[in-house]
Order: structure tokens, then C-alpha cells, then sequence
């Protein structure tokens, strides 16, 4: 089940055909919501008694990047539109599963400034219902209960935007006095559109399982002993999109850990990879924080490349300090860069990571 696909769009024509050959076909009575285990800013909801509303069913999950570059447009068209009939309902469908916790999935909503409601999808219930497979996809219903338009993935805003007026001035709504400002698609980094044979790095997975399906690390030894500590020597060469160990971990089935407390940062993650911006999924498997050694291309990030949730500290050392799990924001740099180096390293055996994933817009992660 891939995170749903955003930019840049010359890289996935083939999906893309696929997304607006189904978006054209769309028109079929929508699914129920079913199997929910908890619903957050409301009171259980269904379809059929949402009729005479406009309803936005947006699949989703908290740490997907592609997801989190949506909540703006997802909170204009809610501050926008919810007087005039449109309700969006946030189905939350966890990928790992730690994503499954209330408690979790209700800080995410808190911290994303989420308002609209939310149920939590745990089982895939309703998923499998709407016959779903990309985080985040949109299902837009009318008033008769009828899904009239579909979109997976980032982009597309003022389509989007343009079906829910259409079908909230069907149901009986008077925009006249709330006038289509048309949103624009998040602008994509100038250097990476300048830069002949651009690529940015696919999405990498740290678990055992989705690393061999994505095939995300090339280390024979690391899909060896599931669940148990292992020594790793990463290669002088690394090549590309994949992530390396070196020193002692242990891989598990959705997350690799650090598999020791050392002293010196001993053991380092690291990978090469092209992009403008980097992020990452970690936790914590006691649930204490601890912090992370960041490196780019051998030096300390800067305040001039590094994330949101990355410090540098008076010596000049930057890190991160991991509190809950879910997505952190490492790498914000000024421009697209082909083949940077990533290092991280921590002396806590709570170091645990999931995923990585990266980005070419000219803003955020």
C-alpha cells in the first residue's frame, strides 16, 4: 500500500494515467464507514446520514509526508465551505503500527491543527470498503450520497476545489458571497527543475519486511536474524537510495533499532540520496527521549540546512531529540542537491527508524 503520488508528476505518468482514468469513470454510490475503533472531533458519523451534505472522505495517516503536505488546502476548504454544507471526514489508516494508538493519532491531530473529524481506521475496515490503495486519497460525494470525483496523492487543489463548489451549488448553496480563489499546487524547487537529469529518492523503508519489498537496503546480513542483534559493516561505497548500517542493530519487521548504549556515536546510519529536503520516521521503544547526531556530507547541519525539528547546539553540533514517534523534519536545504550524504548516529539503544522520505519543493518537508 504506497503513500499516494505527488511531485514531481514526470516521474509517475504511467500512475498518473491510471488516477485520471479512474477519476473520469468515478460515479458509483459511496461506501459506508465501517470498523471504526474511535472517531476524534465528533461523534460517530455515517454516510447515509450525511446525505444532503457535500462529504470530503480523505484517507489518510500521520506520519505520510504526502498527507501532511495536504492538510493546508484541507483546512482552507474547511474554514471555506463547512457553513455552506462540506463535511470532510479524516479516515485514518494506519501504516505501522504505532499509528494505531489513540493517543497517538490525537496528538497528530492537535499538532497538524486538525478540526474536521477523524475516525481511526485501524482494521482498514472502511479501506477495503471505498477499495482504497494510496495515502492520501480523496473521495468527493454529493449530496445523493454518489462519489463524483476522486484524486490520490498531492496536487490538483484547484480541481479538487472546483468539484466541491460544483456540488455544493447542487445541493443548494449560494457562493456568490464566497468567490473561487483558485489555490496553486506547492511550487517546486528551481534547482531541481534546472537540473538536467534530476531524480529525487523514493520513499525507504528500515523493517525487514517493506526493506526487501522495496528492496531499500542491500545488506545481505540485515534480513538474516529477524529480531535479534547483529553486527553490519556498511560498504566504502554506497551507492544510492539505500540505507546502510554499520555496527550493531537489530532489524525488526517494521523498524530496525540501535542494538547497544555506546559512548562515541559507534554506530551510524547512513545514505545517499537527492532531494531538497529529508525526513524521517523514528520512535522510541522505551518511550524516553533521546537524540540523534545529524551529519550532511560529513559536517554538522547549519541553520541554514536543517529541518524544523533538528538543533545546533553552541559547539555546533547538530541533533535531534526523538519524544514520540512520528515523522521528523531533519533536512531543509536552501536548494536540490544530487547525492548528499546522511549520517545519523545515537549512543541510546532507543533508536529506532522506520522510514525515509524526501522532497523537491521549494518550502517544507
Amino acid at each position: 500500500m504506497p503513500r499516494a503520488l505527488g511531485i514531481p508528476v514526470k516521474l509517475f505518468l504511467p500512475a498518473l494515467a491510471a488516477i485520471i482514468a479512474f477519476t473520469a469513470c468515478a460515479s458509483f454510490k459511496a461506501p459506508e464507514i465501517t470498523g471504526i475503533r474511535a472517531w476524534i472531533n465528533s461523534e460517530p458519523l455515517t454516510i447515509e446520514e450525511l446525505r444532503g451534505k457535500v462529504v470530503l472522505v480523505d484517507f489518510w495517516t500521520y506520519t505520510c509526508v504526502n498527507c501532511i503536505r495536504t492538510f493546508p488546502y484541507l483546512k482552507q476548504w474547511h474554514a471555506k465551505y463547512a457553513d455552506d454544507g462540506l463535511v470532510i471526514i479524516g479516515i485514518h489508516s494506519p501504516e505501522f503500527d504505532f499509528e494505531k494508538d489513540y493517543s497517538n493519532v490525537l496528538e497528530a491531530t492537535k499538532t497538524n491543527g486538525i478540526t474536521w473529524p477523524v475516525a481511526q481506521d485501524n482494521d482498514f475496515e472502511t479501506w477495503r470498503n471505498y477499495s482504497n490503495s494510496f495515502w492520501p486519497a480523496k473521495y468527493l460525494i454529493d449530496q445523493e450520497g454518489v462519489i463524483r470525483y476522486t484524486h490520490f496523492g498531492e496536487g490538483a487543489y484547484d480541481d479538487t476545489e472546483e468539484q466541491i463548489r460544483k456540488l455544493l451549488v447542487e445541493s443548494g448553496a449560494d457562493l456568490l458571497e464566497n468567490p473561487f480563489d483558485s489555490p496553486k499546487d506547492q511550487p517546486v524547487d528551481q534547482t531541481y527543475i534546472e537540473t538536467r537529469n534530476a531524480t529525487i529518492t523514493r520513499e525507504l523503508y528500515a523493517g525487514l519486511v517493506l526493506a526487501e519489498l522495496r528492496e531499500s537496503v542491500r545488506q545481505p546480513e540485515f534480513f538474516k536474524n529477524t529480531g535479534s542483534v547483529i553486527e553490519l559493516e556498511a560498504p566504502k561505497d554506497l551507492k544510492p537510495g539505500y540505507i546502510y548500517f554499520d555496527g550493531t542493530w537489530i532489524a525488526g519487521i517494521e523498524h530496525t533499532r540501535h542494538g547497544r548504549e555506546t559512548t562515541g556515536y559507534e554506530d551510524v546510519l547512513s545514505l545517499v540520496y537527492s532531494a531538497r529536503s529529508l525526513n524521517a520516521v523514528l520512535t522510541s521503544d522505551s518511550s524516553q527521549p533521546y537524540t540523534i547526531q545529524v551529519k550532511l556530507n560529513g559536517e554538522f547541519l547549519t541553520d541554514e540546512n536543517k529541518g524544523q525539528d533538528v538543533t545546533v547546539a553552541a559547539n555546533g553540533e547538530s541533533f535531534l531529540t526523538v519524544t514520540e514517534p512520528r515523522m521528523y523534519n531533519v533536512v531543509e536545504a536552501p536548494a536540490y542537491a544530487k547525492d548528499n550524504t546522511l549520517t545519523m548516529s545515537s549512543n541510546s539503544d532507543d533508536f529506532g527508524i522506520f522510514a525515509f522520505t524526501f522532497g523537491v519543493y521549494q518550502a517544507g518537508p
